[in-house]
């Protein structure tokens, strides 16, 4: 698993630009391209910004949508590698920002200390997170977890599951509009290791929280996300308060699953926006 072209030429990109460089980290049912506005938004304040695609992925929803098996068996250590390899290009230490699976990766990203400053948004739960499982985590995650066969396959959600986990805080005419925009199948391997955690002692998921090389975090919580409800992302932020670094949390009224990408996106990339200006320069 190689980087693409497009990903290299954005790393190449930030390094002419000489500006302080951004990664976002897209997490599972979703392509490096949700991160479009984002990108614009940070860039117009003077950021060069990096999307990379989990490997392997492909470029557009399409594409992903007509090859379900181009998704399967990526696993949170060989996405995290495939971003730390892209940053160790970077001539300078970027913000990281991730939201769900991304938001896991970023906190391993920024363990490692590849990281100046970073975002996880909704993270999914590492090991060592020790929380309640409330039953909409259990309920958004069923799709995979119901079939230990998916361990191997990639799912992709109906537009049910899909209104449940992701966008349940917005009207009915957004969310068919996002359902056909954004959702690609998304490998089951990832959901079975924050699953099995804290029964593995080796996880893939499991975060260096107590890394002097860490850098200022921030957690944003969707209030009303049924995938990662507040309760597993202020279990991941009481785990990381113990590093000396900053750390943060902050809750975003009214949202769900899909507040990085949903007709509200910019409320939350401001709130991110802020946090990294004021840690990255």
């Amino acid at each position: 698993m190689t980087a693409t072209v497009r990903e290299l030429e954005d790393v190449d990109k930030a390094n002419r630009s000489g500006k302080p460089p951004v990664v976002f980290v897209h997490g599972l049912w979703l392509l490096a391209s949700s991160w479009d506005r984002w990108r614009e938004l940070f860039e117009a304040e003077g950021y060069a910004t990096i999307a990379p695609g989990w490997p392997d992925d492909p470029e557009t929803v399409a594409e992903g949508r007509a090859n379900p098996k181009a998704f399967a068996g990526k696993s949170v250590g060989a996405v995290t590698d495939h971003y730390a390899g892209l940053i160790d290009r970077l001539d300078r230490k970027p913000a990281i920002v991730g939201h769900s699976f991304g938001g896991l990766i970023t906190q391993k990203l920024a363990g490692q200390g590849l990281g100046a400053v970073s975002v996880p948004i909704d993270p999914a739960p590492g090991r060592g997170v020790l929380r309640p499982l409330p039953v909409s985590a259990l309920r958004a995650a069923f799709p995979v977890l119901s079939n230990p066969l998916n361990h191997g396959r990639a799912v992709m959600l109906s537009y049910e599951q899909f209104r449940f986990a992701f966008v349940n805080t917005v009207g009915e005419d957004e969310a068919r509009r996002l359902y056909d925009e954004f959702p690609v199948p998304g490998a089951g391997v990832p959901l079975f290791q924050a699953a099995f955690a804290n029964l593995n002692p080796v996880s893939e998921t499991k975060v260096d929280r107590g890394s002097a090389g860490r850098g200022p975090m921030k957690f944003l919580s969707g209030e009303r996300d049924n995938t990662v409800p507040r309760a597993i992302t202020n279990a991941s932020y009481k785990a990381q308060r113990r590093n000396a670094a900053v750390t943060e949390i902050e809750e975003i009224a009214g949202r769900g699953h899909s507040l990085v990408f949903d007709d509200g996106w910019e409320q939350v990339a401001a709130t991110a926006l802020a946090f990294v200006r004021a840690h990255h320069g």
